[in-house]
This record gives C-alpha cells, sequence and structure tokens, in this order.
C-alpha cells in the first residue's frame, strides 16, 4: 500500500487551528482523585439540586427517583431513538424560571430560546452566526470568561478589548464600549459577563442598557450569566430579551442547579435570533438523559433544594469573607460577592508590614495547597487587574475548615513561603513567569 506524499499538515489545516493552544479546563493540572477538595471550577459542592428522595419528575418514565442519590439511574429503554431535536418541555420550564415580570410585564415562550451543551456551545453558536471569519470581531471586557477567547481563535474572529473598572469593582466602562462599537462596525458582538469571572461583580443594569441604546450600532449585546443564581433574587435579566431584540442572555445549569455533568446551557433571545441559533445547531444536540435531568431539577421540589444549597453556600462565602483577612498575606478581595466564589490577593508580606499583592506569593500558595495538602484553588494572577489574586470556589462546611487550616499553615507556618524564589524550588524570574502564565491558562 502506497501512502501519500503530497499530504502536508501544517499546510492542510487551516492556519488559525493550527496556532490554536490546546483547551485547558481545571481538571488537567490536578485531577478528581476522591482525595482532593476541589475549589478551582465554580462547581457547587453541595452536589446536585435533585430530591432523589422525591418524585424527581413525575411526567418522566425513564428517571428512577432512586433512593440512594449515588445510584441514580436513568432507563435505558428508549435510548434507541433519537432525542428531541426541539426540546419544548425543557424550554417551558426555563421560561417559567425566568418569567418573574421583574423588568418587563412580557412572557418568555419557548420560542425565545436556544438550549446547547452547556454555555460554551452557545458562545460558539453566537459566532457563527454573526461573525464571519478573518472580517469581523467581537469585543470583550476583561478581566473575563476565557472561552470567548478560545471560540475568537477557533472562528477565526479578532477580538477588541474594553477592560473592566477595577476602581469600581470591575464595573463595565459603557462610554468606552460604545465609543469602539462606533468607530469599528466589524465588531458584531459584546460579550459581558454577570455576575463576572473571576471577579464576582453584577453588572449595572443601566451599564447594560447603555450598549443596547447604541444609536449606530448594529450588533448583539451578549450577557452571560452563568453565576445569576447566587446573586440577589430577581438580578437575572433574561425575561428583558422580549424588550431588546439586540440582547442575548446566556444561563446553565452547571453553578447553582449543581449539574455541570449534563453539560446543559441556554441562551434567551428574540425569536428572530433563536430562529438563526436553532437553525444552524446539530439536530440532536441535547441527549435524552440530559434533557430529563435538566427537566427534573427545574420542578418546584428540586427547585426548592438548589435554593436550600445556595443558603448554605452564601453562608460559607460570608465565612470565608470574614476568616480568610485573619490570615497574615491575605489582601483585599477583589470585585463583588454575588457568586460562588471569591477572589483574594495574596501579599509577599503581611499587611502590617506594606504587604503588596504578589504573583509569585499566589502561586506559592496555589502550588502549596494543591500539591502538599490536597486543596485546588485556581491561580488568575495574570489576569487583567488581578496581580496576585487566587480564585477560591466556595466550598462546604468542612472543605472550608480545610482551606483555612492549610492556607494557614502554609502562609503562617515556619517555614512560610519564600516571595522571592516562589514555592521555593529556586526557579529563575522567566521559569516563573512560565508557571504563571501556564496556571492561568486554564478555562474555568
Amino acid at each position: 500500500m502506497k501512502h501519500t506524499r503530497a499530504f502536508r499538515l501544517e499546510t492542510c489545516a487551516r492556519p488559525n487551528i493550527l496556532s490554536l493552544q490546546p483547551y485547558r479546563c481545571a481538571r488537567d493540572d490536578y485531577k478528581d482523585d476522591g482525595t482532593n477538595i476541589l475549589l478551582d471550577a465554580n462547581e457547587n459542592a453541595y452536589g446536585p439540586s435533585l430530591d432523589v428522595q422525591g418524585n424527581l419528575h413525575p411526567e418522566a418514565s425513564n428517571l428512577n427517583g432512586a433512593i440512594d442519590p449515588n445510584k441514580l439511574e436513568v432507563d435505558l429503554l428508549g435510548l434507541n431513538r433519537y432525542p428531541d431535536p426541539h426540546q419544548t418541555e425543557l424550554k417551558h420550564h426555563l421560561c417559567k424560571l425566568r418569567n418573574l415580570h421583574t423588568h418587563t410585564t412580557r412572557d418568555l415562550s419557548p420560542e425565545h430560546l436556544f438550549v446547547g451543551v452547556g454555555s460554551d456551545e452557545v458562545i460558539d453558536a453566537l459566532l457563527r452566526c454573526f461573525c464571519t471569519p478573518s472580517h469581523d470581531k467581537i469585543l470583550t471586557c476583561p478581566p473575563t470568561y476565557g472561552m470567548y477567547a478560545v471560540s475568537a481563535q477557533v472562528n477565526d474572529v479578532e477580538i477588541v478589548k474594553v477592560p473592566l473598572d477595577p476602581a469600581r469593582g470591575f464595573q463595565l466602562q459603557p462610554e468606552a464600549i460604545n465609543a469602539a462599537l462606533s468607530s469599528d462596525p466589524s465588531i458584531k458582538l459584546v460579550y459581558v459577563t454577570s455576575p463576572g469571572n473571576p471577579t464576582a461583580s453584577l453588572l449595572s443594569k443601566s451599564d447594560i442598557q447603555k450598549l443596547l441604546e447604541h444609536p449606530t450600532w448594529n450588533g448583539v449585546v451578549v450577557l452571560d450569566e452563568a453565576y445569576i443564581d447566587f446573586s440577589l433574587d430577581g438580578a437575572s435579566l433574561a425575561e428583558w430579551v422580549t424588550e431588546w431584540p439586540n440582547l442575548v442572555v446566556m444561563q446553565t445549569l452547571s453553578k447553582a442547579f449543581g449539574l455541570a455533568g449534563i453539560r446543559l446551557g441556554a441562551a434567551f433571545t428574540s425569536p428572530e435570533v433563536a430562529r438563526l441559533l436553532n437553525n444552524l445547531k446539530a439536530p440532536y444536540n441535547i441527549s435524552s438523559p440530559t434533557s430529563a435531568l435538566a427537566i427534573a431539577a427545574l420542578q418546584p421540589n428540586n427547585i426548592a433544594v438548589m435554593r436550600a444549597n445556595r443558603v448554605k453556600i452564601m453562608e460559607q462565602r460570608q465565612r470565608l469573607l470574614h476568616e480568610l483577612p485573619k490570615i497574615s498575606r491575605i489582601g483585599r478581595f477583589l470585585g463583588g460577592t454575588d457568586s460562588n466564589f471569591l477572589l483574594v490577593e495574596i501579599l509577599d508580606k503581611p499587611r502590617i508590614h506594606g504587604g503588596r499583592p504578589s504573583n509569585e506569593s499566589a502561586m506559592a500558595l496555589y502550588e502549596g495547597l494543591a500539591e502538599t495538602r490536597g486543596v485546588v484553588v485556581r491561580f488568575r494572577g495574570k489576569e487583567m487587574s488581578c496581580e496576585g489574586c487566587l480564585r477560591i470556589t466556595v466550598g462546604t462546611s468542612k472543605e472550608v475548615d480545610r482551606l483555612l487550616e492549610e492556607t494557614r499553615s502554609i502562609l503562617e507556618g515556619e517555614k512560610g513561603i519564600d516571595s522571592g524564589t516562589a514555592n521555593g524550588d529556586g526557579r529563575t524570574k522567566e521559569e516563573e513567569e512560565v508557571k504563571e502564565q501556564d496556571a492561568n491558562g486554564v478555562i474555568a
């Protein structure tokens, strides 16, 4: 058998894909081996919002409401058939969840929805829908979720950046954003995140409205509300899409609902935009088990479980806000407190001695916790205006106990951490920079 000699991968594949850095997620650095405390990916530490003791979904015959939550099963009968391509029932329950009439008197309907494999499919679908490769652009507001940039590179779309304002708790700079939109009509999408990641700040509704009211820009504002259920009741602007045809509101069941494993994301938008997104998706993108579990989670008894777990998370969040500053070399909390994580500075020396935020100290604590103490958090020191910062997911009471104990042990122990040589292994400045960039490159 002869092998072709004409094929050359480096000239056959798209140049932007050849230059794409491998997608790195939270589990690449430190595996979930059953012993680590994972406070790095903003997962719900209290588990899925499923009342497995009760009736998960009375109408769903393919769910087994097992007594043991670790043995919850989906009936294999019916898996030989393709799932519902329209997911109308699931969309109905999502609309019911968000039809609160806080921001409008109008009602959401299934025609306002696109559902995808996590929010990541929604992000990508919007780029494919509105941006011509190598021509159009998107605008992002760093520090922000890294998947916008990954999807933009995959789709060969350039990014324009207008930073959040750290002096205002990482709020938008609407005047600067609108100026960028006025000067560059090739910008088709603006991705903003509320509450922010890694900032945990709920964005001002009036600032978002200023973008929507731009008098000349022909584009779409995409509001990512992945963490909205950790904020104030009624904070979601999902129902606002009935008022603004140029608004998309993304949500997920991965965070407050504790269902990251089923990969379910949603986009609330105008019926016209939703139709475009549904036209371009794969025909059966949501699996039957995902749909069944999502519908179950949106039943009243399981929404009650989500809210009860949210109360526990908010209690532990308050505890971290109170206890972490008691530890030497813990600096300020940056951003807000509207999510299930906090962004905190690590200092190069104690506050009373004039300590300043330090990436080397933050990396030393990050590595010390993960490699010797089994507690995994997320380094974010290379994000804009986040010098020396770790992002810490709020865990259970026992997980917070362990985090506080191990952090105090590392920062206040006899050996402490050496800000001059990071974790004490004598890395050069260049080696330290590579380590920091690598740790910061995780998409989470």
